[in-house]
């Protein structure tokens, strides 16, 4: 992709994209409400194959050709492709887009969806959008989890919708909106994302940046703030997001600030276990709070042996021995049933 294509996407104008988001986004969503899971798709190794469906999608508000990029024009009428088309493209033919909304990816996530694809298939079709410069292959515009799921699980192909969009701004926020739909976009993704757009000079400033994206300019100075903080500590806090939403995160990076890596995965792990609120972690920081950090050596402690635990084919933690006397089991995404049944069988152990 040339970098004034890249480019399109990003002209330094007031944002418009209220109707046209909602557009897209509507657009898109008919389509895959409306398109049969059964629809016959034919395996196919590096180019576009017509798939059968339904006559619903006749119906479906899909792109107006007279509206199409003259580039995405020419592809489809190379391939025969028609608007909102499900097709299958070989996996290696697929990459991710360099404005993918999503950073970060929980590698227990993809497994387990990993597994649900092996047993029942793709039941939802990613949306790609052609690479123009390298016939043949497509960039990701929504659906990059289930492409890895799919890479995982030893499949070649994948379900696909060709869709007409600039790589760049627009296509960003398409997937950006699509996973906020979903509830899986997290401030670590944006986090990471929009430092890079202005590292990369893509906007000249977070109030042009908060403008493009229709936020509020403090939502994207928090998202910022949590920027500075190393990817090893927010790896450990993606996993959950049930509890480190913005208002956490950034708490831990003013922690962060004060206190350096070590001492803040500790934090972390002390917000895990004992359920600490954002008002709490807000006191540690301030120092009104003892954070037990005095008792806690400099450094780490190195483990021995490590036992990755799995159920079901999916890793859910592991055991560590430390020493002579120490072992540390640390497990996540149990059911409650399961996660009581371990500890009684602990408890059992122990007596």
């Amino acid at each position: 992709m040339k970098p004034s294509q890249f480019a399109k996407g990003f002209q330094a104008r007031p944002d418009t994209t209220s109707s046209e988001k909602r557009t897209a986004l509507d657009r898109l969503n008919a389509i895959d409400g409306l398109v049969s899971n059964e629809a016959k798709t034919p395996t196919i190794a590096g180019r576009a194959i017509p798939a059968v469906l339904p006559s619903r999608l006749q119906d479906a508000e899909i792109p107006d050709p007279d509206n199409e990029s003259a580039a995405y024009r020419a592809w489809r009428l190379e391939h025969g492709y028609r608007p909102g088309q499900i097709i299958e493209l070989a996996l290696k033919t697929i990459k991710p887009s360099p404005f993918n909304p999503r950073y970060f990816y929980v590698k227990s996530s993809i497994a387990e969806l990993a597994v649900n694809l092996a047993k029942q298939g793709q039941q939802q079709a990613i949306h790609v959008i052609p690479d123009y410069d390298n016939p043949g292959t497509y960039f990701v515009s929504d659906g990059g989890r289930r492409v890895r799921a799919l890479k995982e699980a030893n499949k070649e192909s994948v379900k696909a919708i060709v869709i007409d969009l600039p790589v760049g701004i627009q296509s960003y926020k398409l997937g950006y909106d699509l996973n906020v739909q979903r509830d899986s976009q997290t401030v670590f993704d944006n986090a990471v994302v929009w430092r890079r757009f202005l590292d990369e000079r893509h906007f000249q400033s977070q109030k042009e940046l908060a403008e493009h994206l229709g936020l509020d300019e403090s939502t994207v100075a928090v998202a910022l703030s949590i920027a500075k903080l190393p990817e090893t500590v927010m790896q450990e806090m993606v996993a959950r997001p049930d509890r480190f939403g913005s208002n956490m995160a950034y708490q831990v990076g003013r922690y962060h600030t004060a206190r350096g890596a070590e001492a803040t995965l500790r934090l972390i792990n002390r917000i895990l276990s004992d359920d600490l609120s954002t008002r709490q972690v807000a006191d540690i920081v301030k120092g009104r709070a003892t954070s037990q950090e005095s008792a806690k050596p400099a450094g780490r402690q190195r483990y021995a042996q490590r036992l990755e635990i799995k159920l079901g084919g999916v890793s859910v933690g592991d055991l560590k021995s430390y020493g002579d006397d120490r072992l540390e089991l640390r497990l996540k995404g149990l059911t409650r049933e399961k996660r009581d049944d371990i500890l009684r069988q602990i408890e059992k152990m122990l007596k």
